[in-house]
C-alpha cells in the first residue's frame, strides 16, 4: 500500500524527522485557508498522487501570492496528472501546501529490502532530487548502500559513515537516518524514502519529499495506516480485484491470464510471450479461492476492453479443479463471453472439472498443456485484433 507525501510527512513529523511546515487541502477553499494559516509567501503547491516525476509534469508549483496559489490549485485539483512514470495519469484530489524551503544542496536517502540478501539496506546519494534510477544506471558509484543486520538494526556507526561520505552534518543526519529505520521497522514498510533530503542555506537538514510503501501483508497490524489508502490512485480493475482478495495487475497486452499461484502466473506470462503474444494482466486467484472469487476474477478479466482472448491455466492443489470449473460456470451466467477462452487444467479432481465444463454447454477451448494453451490463446487473440 502506498501513502501520499502528506501522509508520510505526518508520520515523519511524529517520529521527529524535520519536514516543511504545511498542510493538505482537498478544495480551493481549504487551500486558501492553509495559505492564511501559514501566513507568508512564497508557498509550494504539490499535487498528491502515487507517482514520481510530478515536478517535470507541472505537479509542483511555487506561488508568490494568493492569486498564483488560486491559479495553481485550480489547474491541479480535479485533473489527471500524467508523468513519465504514469503516462496514463493519476487523478489529483488533494494538494499539499507548504512553506518554501531555502535549498542549498539536495540528497537522497532511503531504506528498503534487498531481496537478494534477504536484509534491509540503507541507501544514500549526493544526487538527490533527480530520477535516482537513471543516476544509478549511468553511475552506480553515485549511490552508497549499507546492509542492515535485522537482528541488530541500523547501527549508529553506519549512519555516521554515510554522513562523512556525503559531507553532511553528522548529528542531524544520524538522527534522521535512525528514525527513518525506526519507521521502516515499526510500520512494516517495504520502502521509506526521502528524495530530496535537503540541507538549507541555514544549515538545517529537512525531508523535502517523502515516500512510503507499506507491506500489504502487514496491514492487519496497522488499521490506522490502512484507513489512509486513497483508492482513487488504484486502477479501477485492481481496486475491484482487491475487494475479493485477488492479486491483479493490469499490463499492456491483449491476453487475459487467470492462474493460481504467483510462480505459475509468471510462468504463464513468460510462455505467452514465448508464443509471440503479450499478457494483458497478472491475475492470481490464490490457492484457496472459492467459487465467488473465481467468478469475480473472470468478470474482472472480461471487463478489460484490451483483452481479446483469455488463458486460464490452473494447477489444482489446494484449489481443486472442480471448484474452479464451478466458478467458471457461475461466472458465465453473469458475464457474457465476448472473447475466446482457453483452459488448461491439471491437478486434484481434474477429470471431474473437465467433465463439468464439457457438460456445461459453454464454449471453452481446452488445451493439452501450457505450451498448447499459450499458442492457442495467442492465435485466437490475433484473430480478434
Amino acid at each position: 500500500m502506498k501513502l501520499h507525501e502528506h501522509q508520510a510527512k505526518e508520520i515523519f513529523s511524529k517520529y521527529g524527522i524535520p519536514v516543511p511546515e504545511g498542510k493538505v487541502a482537498f478544495s480551493l477553499k481549504e487551500a486558501k485557508q492553509v495559505a492564511e494559516e501559514l501566513g507568508e509567501f512564497p508557498l509550494v503547491v504539490k499535487a498528491q498522487i502515487h507517482c514520481g516525476g510530478r515536478g517535470k509534469a507541472g505537479g509542483v508549483k511555487i506561488v508568490k501570492n494568493m492569486e498564483e496559489l488560486q491559479q495553481s490549485v485550480e489547474v491541479l485539483l480535479g485533473k489527471v496528472l500524467k508523468t513519465f512514470q504514469c503516462p496514463d495519469g493519476k487523478p489529483v484530489n488533494r494538494v499539499l501546501i507548504e512553506k518554501a524551503t531555502n535549498i542549498d544542496r539536495e540528497y537522497y536517502l532511503a531504506i528498503t529490502l534487498d531481496r537478494s540478501k534477504s536484509k534491509p539496506v540503507i541507501m544514500a546519494s549526493a544526487a538527490g532530487g533527480m530520477e535516482i534510477e537513471e543516476i544509478v544506471k549511468e553511475d552506480p558509484d553515485a549511490i552508497i548502500i549499507e546492509t542492515i543486520d535485522p537482528e541488530l538494526g541500523l547501527m549508529p556507526y553506519q549512519t555516521r559513515e554515510l554522513a562523512f561520505k556525503l559531507n553532511l552534518p553528522v548529528k542531524d543526519f544520524v538522527n534522521i537516518a535512525l528514525k527513518l529505520y525506526q519507521i521502516y521497522r515499526d510500520l512494516d514498510a517495504s520502502l521509506v524514502e526521502i528524495n530530496p533530503l535537503v540541507i538549507t542555506k541555514e544549515g538545517n537538514l529537512i525531508a523535502l519529499d517523502a515516500k512510503m510503501d507499506i507491506d500489504d501483508n502487514a496491514l492487519f497490524r496497522h488499521k490506522d495506516i490502512q484507513e489512509m489508502e486513497d483508492e482513487s490512485q488504484i486502477p479501477t480493475l485492481e481496486a475491484e480485484a482487491k475487494k475479493y482478495g485477488l492479486n491483479y495487475i493490469k499490463l499492456n497486452g491483449n491476453i487475459g491470464c487467470m492462474v493460481n499461484g504467483a510462480g505459475l502466473a509468471m510462468a504463464t506470462m513468460d510462455i505467452i510471450k514465448l508464443a509471440g503474444g503479450e499478457p494483458a494482466n497478472f491475475l492470481d486467484v490464490g490457492g484457496g479461492a472459492n467459487v465467488e472469487q473465481i467468478a469475480n476474477a473472470f468478470r474482472i478479466l472480461m471487463a478489460d476492453p484490451d483483452v481479446k482472448a483469455v488463458f486460464i491455466n490452473i494447477f489444482g492443489g489446494i484449489l481443486r479443479v472442480d471448484r474452479l470449473a464451478q466458478g467458471l460456470i457461475e461466472a458465465s451466467k453473469i458475464v457474457e463471453l465476448k472473447v475466446p477462452v482457453v483452459v488448461r487444467l491439471e491437478g486434484t479432481n481434474v477429470e471431474e472439472g473437465k467433465k463439468m465444463l464439457q457438460e456445461s454447454g459453454l464454449n471453452f477451448i481446452t488445451a493439452e498443456d501450457m505450451w498448447d494453451g499459450a499458442k492457442k490463446a495467442v492465435e485466437l487473440a490475433n484473430k480478434q485484433s
